[in-house]
């Protein structure tokens, strides 16, 4: 069995996280992969969809257009 990369050529590193935006994997995690045991990796591939779930459960939701004033301010209005 071979384990696929998570990598889905979006390759920039978040220097809040620490995190690759694409494949959610740290520099260290990128620089091993090849070394990695499949069942290392499909591990690895367990932790990457936690921090996704993670990080969608406290990233902020965008201010509805409806709501929005100009340029995209929230309308003081409301």
């Amino acid at each position: 069995m071979s384990v696929p990369s998570p990598c889905i050529q979006i390759c920039a590193m978040d220097t809040t996280s620490g995190y690759c935006q694409g494949c959610w994997r740290t520099l260290d995690e990128i620089a091993a992969w090849s070394t990695l045991s499949d069942p290392d990796k499909l591990r690895l591939w367990r932790v990457l969809r936690q921090r996704r779930e993670t990080a969608a459960q406290i990233t902020p939701k965008p201010v509805s257009d409806a709501r929005k004033g100009t340029h995209g301010a929230p309308n003081p209005q409301d």
